[in-house]
């Protein structure tokens, strides 16, 4: 039952690429999570990949940009991606391979910017540490589920968390000193509630940490649920306090939290919605709003993925099938969200978005034209105007800007 969930998500993801999914970079290849109908941190590092920009820091000089990708799809790449971009005009400019990895699908980084993780999502699952300073693997481990397609590390930088689609699980690996991964010392299985509406079984899509540190929250798609785990920093083990449900048959993919902590935004990709959510850092209790609108009208979408600028002001969802970008205005502290319109992405299918660290840029991986999209964020407005042209990255799934 997990393979079908996989085997259809995958298909969705590639179903009619276009030929310039093909296109390659010098010598490279690029990608990140994949679609379905049935789916990090010098301190500025984790934020672009998982919702909040920086805006720390100006702009100065190249930065890197990792690219994730299926090298097991038709056109796919041979690995991770490197590229760069001027932080000034967005203009990419591609490097090669940083690692050969398989279907590495979706990228984290530590904390402390030395180490890249990255998934490696097939039957059976694995994550893999690559060190960047001189581009060397230094070990996979397994997940022990199947089909990973979406990793974090916990801000202290010595636990790695993984979700893997296909067995509905979270897997949770120590890191050591030098950024390698150990054995796995836990694996939750998502036994209940039983799958929504349309699945054969759960199907975990992310795992993240809350701004509290504590607890570590798991989107799961099958079963309609988010869980909310206890850390325990000692062991590596997760213990559940809390479910949050969404209304049957919604898929719950990616939950990014204000930076206020009091508030996160749920993206649903089975009935393309939106949710606010409340959250109780206390008690790690996440409470899902009602369904709100991706601005993608009446034809077929799914939603992917949400960002929220550092300030709290701005907050932008990828929306797969309208091939756009949204814009809301956060409001009310982080309590509501304000649909302001839409923006196309310029490519086919944007599976993945992440902000550049000081939040001047937006990447926006596009899987089936293989290419990853920039736009410049207006500081005050929240707009969004393309800059530096389209980049082609072969299926391309995640672009990490560091």
């Amino acid at each position: 039952m997990h393979g079908y969930g996989w085997s259809r998500r995958r298909f969705v993801g590639l179903l009619a690429r276009s030929a310039t999914a093909a296109a390659a970079l010098p010598a490279a290849a690029c990608g990140g999570p994949a679609g379905t109908r049935t789916p990090a941190e010098t301190p500025t590092a984790a934020r672009a990949s998982e919702g909040a920009s920086g805006r720390e820091r100006g702009a100065s000089g190249p930065g890197p940009l990792l690219l994730g990708t299926y090298t097991s799809a038709e056109g796919g790449g041979k690995g991770i991606g490197l590229a760069e971009y001027e932080p000034g005009t967005g203009r990419i400019t591609g490097h090669g391979l940083l690692a050969e990895v398989d279907d590495p699908s979706y990228l984290a980084v530590h904390p402390d910017g030395r180490t890249l993780y990255a998934v490696g999502e097939r039957e059976a699952g694995a994550v893999t540490a690559v060190r960047l300073s001189d581009h060397r693997v230094l070990g996979s481990r397994s997940t022990g589920g199947a089909a990973p397609c979406h990793l974090s590390v916990h801000p202290g930088g010595r636990w790695l968390f993984s979700a893997n689609y296909g067995s509905g699980s979270v897997a949770v690996h120590p890191i050591d000193a030098s950024g390698a991964l150990g054995e796995r010392t836990h694996l939750v299985t998502h036994s209940t509630p039983p799958p929504g509406p349309g699945q054969q079984g759960p199907h975990a899509h992310q795992v993240v940490t809350a701004p509290d540190g504590g607890h570590v929250l798991a989107v799961d798609l099958g079963t309609d649920t988010v869980y909310t785990y206890r850390l325990d920093e000692d062991a590596g083990t997760l213990t559940e306090v809390a479910r949050a449900q969404t209304r049957p048959g919604a898929g719950p993919r990616h939950l990014t939290f204000h930076p206020g902590g009091r508030h996160a935004y749920l993206a649903n990709e089975l009935d393309d919605t939106v949710a606010v959510c409340g959250y109780d850092p206390g008690t790690g209790r996440l409470t899902v709003g009602e369904a709100q609108s991706t601005g993608a009208g009446p034809g077929t979408n799914y939603p992917a993925q949400l960002l929220v600028t550092a300030d709290g002001a701005y907050a932008f969802l990828a929306n797969r099938g309208h091939d756009s970008l949204a814009r809301y205005a956060v409001q009310a502290r982080g309590a509501r969200l304000r649909l302001l319109g839409t923006v196309p992405v310029g490519g086919d299918f944007p599976r993945h978005i992440a902000f550049s660290p000081d939040g001047g840029l937006l990447f926006a991986a596009n899987q089936r034209s293989g290419t990853v999209a920039v736009f410049r964020v207006g500081a005050d407005t929240g707009e969004l105007r393309p800059t530096g042209g389209p980049f082609p990255s072969p299926v391309a799934v995640c672009a990490l800007p560091l």
